[in-house]
């Protein structure tokens, strides 16, 4: 077992060669003797409109991630996940595909997208890529031809495309709603001129559901995968994995008028979590294992019951799915303690790792969430309607979150400024707001931007806080500078500390897959991994003892490895005393 771990001195941000020595492995492609590293990594989620920006014009970008990759390697993590890079719109933060054998002009291109890859594995680090396989951009090309196509038509196929209900059609095919609010359909108008068919787009109007019985649609996505594996990418993250397949008769689902929200605990749901969706992932997994190493994929997975969820990664389909769960919980021990103990039994039972995340580009940054009243994740909502934020209180709790979630066996996914400590950015000028959601729910939703905003790298304001613009894509807001990469590593007692002496100790331990409760509370929650690690998260009011004969690792609310009590919102990693 390794020493109680003690911060790594303060300074700027670590260059290429130090980065690769203090991780402590060699910089060199993964190679096969690799197969199972997806099992317990550590991923750091790249939305690269906001990472970085490496020619000034406003926008992160893939030089920005190239000139940043010794940092990521010096934080510590073992992959990156980058959201999508491919030609588009941007009406979606790329979500809209327009060409996924491209790169948006504002990102780069296809060579240096293989330049990427391959730096980020000489710094031991896989690259995972986004893949969006509901939709595309309605200026894909294959919308364009089904457009100027008749009903019908195999161009259509491709697409939902129903005739609408009334006697002119004037009325949408069924009640089906926008995620992002509104309507789920919208009518075109035919070549001729007249009014015609609707297409079914579950998100924004720009993008148009595909539709996945159709043959041409499943090879052409194949095709898409290799394309990208050739090129070297690990993986794919993949997009609204539980949405492909529709319910061949288009149900209603019974909203009522004025609803806002998606309706999602429905049984045999007409577009979410279909049996059938399952067959479609048998067949990616068969191209990933072709494949040495073989690929890997993580499924965005937004479904609530355990075992569900289990079904996605059984043999033979995908090999992890993100467990939202966790992360809509509130802070709460019973309620944290319920989730994971039915995720470790289900994906046991599985074969699967389970995957932990507490953050990430279309929810609510946690310092913000967890300085609420209610700290529970709301499904489309954001900023001030939610209530007042106490954000000395939300960063606390967000440290201990992060140590608990690093203490779980499996898979951890980071969120980029995470390890900063940022909080939502909860004042962008209307004008400024670009989340579709702020516009599709007629300004009542502000979105998503205000976990977007781009990151702070120095301590200065010039250059958009090193972000490589004055005036980025999205504004941040003032005093942004003060939680800067270079800030946060001068401060020993930082958030960025805490994350890669977490993570150094992570590797170090080593610690069996296995977990232990040890005990549990209302208040406290306490688990082993093995004869040695032990975890301890105070979520009460009164301080709790650290055992006598318990070493303390690292704890969330300081610096110093004391062993004095934990004081409320506060975690420790302890390496008890063989029995």
């Amino acid at each position: 077992m390794p020493e109680p771990a003690k911060n790594p001195p303060a300074g700027t941000i670590l260059p290429a060669a130090a980065a690769i020595g203090e991780r402590g492995r060699p910089a060199s492609e993964p190679t096969a003797s690799d197969v199972g590293w997806w099992r317990t990594a550590v991923i750091y989620q790249i939305y690269i409109r906001s990472f970085a920006d490496g020619n000034g014009d406003g926008f992160g970008d893939i030089a920005g991630i190239r000139g940043r990759l010794s940092y990521l390697a010096a934080l510590g993590v073992d992959a990156i996940w980058i959201t999508p890079w491919y030609a588009s719109p941007n009406n979606d933060g790329g979500y809209d595909v327009r060409d996924y054998r491209a790169i948006a002009d504002e990102y780069g291109d296809v060579r240096q997208a293989e330049l990427l890859i391959e730096e980020a594995h000489q710094h031991g680090l896989r690259v995972i890529l986004d893949v969006v396989p509901n939709h595309t951009s309605t200026e894909h090309p294959w919308f364009q031809a089904a457009l100027a196509s008749p009903p019908g038509s195999p161009q259509r196929a491709r697409y939902h495309f129903r005739h609408g209900r009334g006697a002119d059609g004037a009325i949408a095919p069924n009640d089906w709603r926008s995620t992002f609010g509104g309507s789920a359909w919208r009518r075109v108008t035919e070549a001729d001129g007249r009014p015609g068919e609707w297409y079914l787009h579950l998100f924004d109007p720009t993008q148009a559901d595909l539709n996945w019985s159709s043959t041409e649609v499943q090879q052409e996505y194949l095709d898409i995968l290799r394309f990208w594996f050739d090129r070297g990418a690990d993986g794919f993250r993949i997009d609204v994995a539980t949405g492909l397949v529709k319910h061949p008769d288009y149900p209603d689902l019974g909203y009522r008028e004025d609803d806002l929200l998606v309706l999602t605990d429905v049984p045999n749901h007409p577009h979410r979590d279909r049996d059938e969706v399952h067959a479609i992932y048998r067949g990616w997994r068969r191209l990933a294992d072709e494949y040495e190493p073989p690929r890997v994929f993580v499924a965005e997975a937004w479904v609530a019951d355990p075992q569900r969820l289990a079904r996605y990664v059984e043999q033979a389909q995908l090999h992890t799915a993100f467990n939202f769960p966790f992360l809509q919980s509130g802070w709460q021990a019973e309620e944290l303690f319920t989730v994971i103990d039915a995720t470790l039994r289900s994906m046991a039972l599985a074969g699967a790792p389970p995957t932990w995340v507490l953050s990430n580009h279309d929810v609510e940054r946690t310092v913000t969430r967890y300085g609420r009243a209610d700290t529970r994740k709301q499904q489309g909502r954001s900023g001030h309607e939610l209530g007042p934020v106490d954000e000395a209180l939300g960063r606390r709790r967000a440290r201990a979150a992060l140590m608990l979630m690093l203490a779980l066996p499996g898979v951890a996914y980071l969120y980029q400024g995470e390890e900063l400590g940022l909080p939502e950015h909860m004042d962008i000028p209307d004008e400024r707001i670009q989340d579709p959601i702020w516009t599709r729910s007629g300004g009542r939703r502000r979105g998503r931007d205000g976990c977007r905003v781009p990151l702070p790298w120095t301590a200065t304001p010039d250059d958009g806080a090193g972000f490589g613009s004055a005036d980025p894509w999205l504004p941040q807001p003032a005093g942004w500078e003060r939680l800067s990469v270079e800030s946060r590593q001068r401060d020993p007692d930082s958030m960025y500390h805490l994350v890669t002496c977490a993570l150094r100790l992570r590797r170090e331990l080593d610690a069996p897959q296995e977990l232990e409760w040890a005990s549990r509370s209302r208040t406290v929650l306490r688990f082993r991994r093995g004869p040695e690690f032990e975890c301890i998260v105070n979520f009460g009011a009164e301080s709790v003892p650290v055992a006598a004969d318990a070493a303390v690792l690292l704890r969330s609310d300081t610096s110093e490895a004391t062993r004095d009590p934990l004081g409320p919102d506060t975690a420790a990693w302890l390496r008890r005393a063989r029995p």
